[in-house]
């Protein structure tokens, strides 16, 4: 039996463990193609994995899992260069892929494997423990090449199981989303996740407003997304009553990756009746905070620290911010069985990641509320703005710029000021370009709702924001506009 899927041995055999469009596996069928994959796995050490958005990259992770192995998730639209260095740094023994899968030449020289859905085989006796490494999943290499964050066994169990005390997450429920795989939201939470639950996951293979709505309409009681994807949701519900129709009947909608503008939260809760909750992770930490289903749904936080978990604000210095004042900006640091364990081939980055005493530096800046509840204010590295003597955050001011009817999308940054230090940019995508609006109006719109110090000084019209896969707004790509 594998600690980490218990109904795999023993459960639930005819439910529908996975879907993905027309293709589905019960517990039953996943258990033996994932078990048909454990015997060439066993002692595998590292395994890579093409992960595509289909039934076979949930098949492949979840027999690696299975074998004791750890699985290299490894983006399909990640350039040659990138999935070079990832092979290289890695060093897995082979490749896992979807049968017709075309893989690139940076992965020719690995022994490929195809994974076949249909095969049957016995899961074996778990023999892996806690600490082994259970995946290896690449970031996003904003500072230089991509770093191999090796997450264990244990921290995977951990996150999904207080996910699961927060959100009331049982057998019964059926998440449906289209994240992609490489990424722990969309394998860790969204796939990986159900089956911990012995529930079920409908993939949409890609997302789209008509496949939410369909879906919920039959009988998925959660929905997964990022700020993008809510986005179009909100965006579309006007003019689409089934979208809302069916977004009302969810148990939970839940975003993460990047904050949700508060103008998007409530325009989906003035036209479904139900608010989408937010959570607070990284690849390093899986899961740190989230608001919970019996909780109060509070736009622009993203609740509570989960059980398990411990966190803290240090300013500059290290020293722990106690105030709990919802004005006090600091830094998130966290320990926790949540945790990844190193950083592979990385011992400098591991050691400079963590304090003396074992709290992981996030780099992410936060308020936290009177009752405990954590409100991000943005990145450090780029979010945290030092004007005129105040911490300033960010988020905080896209949220304000996008309340604007003029404003589409929004970005703030900080460049440097001889008399401030820094002064506030904001990067606008106008909602009518012919018709951008003045930079007087956005500083005094801006200055109405938070406060003078914090209005944009400059302002910069761009037809989009640069964006990663998950939808995050990449601002250093900003200076290079």
């Amino acid at each position: 039996m594998s600690s980490l899927f218990p109904a795999l041995v023993g459960g639930p055999g005819e439910r529908v463990a996975l879907r993905f469009g027309e293709r589905s596996l019960t517990y039953g069928d996943l258990a033996g193609a994932a078990g048909a994959l454990t015997g060439r796995l066993r002692g595998a050490g590292r395994v890579a994995v093409w992960a595509t958005p289909e039934l076979e990259t949930a098949v492949a992770v979840t027999g690696v899992l299975l074998a004791g192995a750890a699985a290299v998730p490894l983006n399909p639209k990640s350039g040659e260069k990138e999935l070079a260095h990832i092979v290289s740094d890695s060093a897995p023994t082979l490749v896992l892929a979807a049968p017709g899968a075309r893989l690139p030449d940076a992965l020719g020289a690995l022994e490929r494997l195809d994974v076949d859905a249909d095969a049957r085989g016995a899961v074996p006796e778990e023999s892996a423990s806690d600490t082994d490494p259970a995946l290896i999943v690449y970031t996003s290499g904003t500072t230089g090449p991509p770093k191999g964050a090796v997450l264990p066994r244990r921290a995977l169990a951990t996150t999904l199981d207080a996910l699961a005390d927060a959100w009331q997450w049982t057998a019964q429920d059926v998440l449906v989303h289209g994240l992609p795989l490489f990424h722990v939201h969309g394998l860790v939470l969204g796939t990986l996740g159900p089956l911990r639950r012995g529930g079920s996951v409908r993939h949409l293979g890609r997302f789209s407003t008509e496949g939410v709505a369909r879906e919920l309409n039959a009988g998925a009681t959660m929905l997964f997304g990022v700020p993008t994807m809510y986005h179009r949701i909100a965006e579309a519900l006007p003019a689409d009553p089934e979208l809302a129709e069916a977004l009302g009947r969810a148990r939970l909608l839940v975003s993460g990756s990047a904050a949700l503008p508060v103008h998007d939260h409530e325009r989906i809760a003035a036209a479904t009746g139900r608010r989408v909750i937010e959570r607070y992770g990284m690849t390093e930490t899986l899961m740190n905070t989230s608001v919970r289903a019996d909780g109060e749904a509070r736009a622009g936080t993203v609740g509570v620290p989960l059980p398990g978990v411990e966190l803290r604000l240090v300013e500059d210095d290290g020293t722990p911010i106690t105030a709990q004042d919802g004005e006090s900006v600091g830094e998130i640091q966290v320990r926790g069985a949540n945790l990844f364990t190193e950083y592979l081939n990385r011992p400098d980055a591991t050691a400079a990641a963590f304090t003396a005493d074992g709290w992981f530096r996030t780099g992410d800046m936060a308020v936290r509320e009177s009752d405990g509840y954590v409100r991000i204010v943005g990145r450090k590295a780029t979010d945290l703005i030092k004007s005129g003597g105040y911490k300033i955050g960010a988020g905080e001011i896209e949220n304000a710029l996008l309340e604007h009817p003029a404003v589409r999308e929004a970005a703030v940054t900080g460049e440097p000021d001889a008399d401030l230090g820094e002064r506030i940019v904001a990067w606008i995508v106008p909602a009518d370009a012919k018709a951008p609006p003045a930079v007087e109006e956005l500083a005094d719109h801006v200055a109405r709702r938070l406060a003078p110090h914090k209005r944009p000084r400059v302002v910069r019209y761009l037809d989009a924001l640069p964006r990663n896969d998950m939808g995050k707004i990449m601002k250093r790509a900003l200076a290079d506009v």
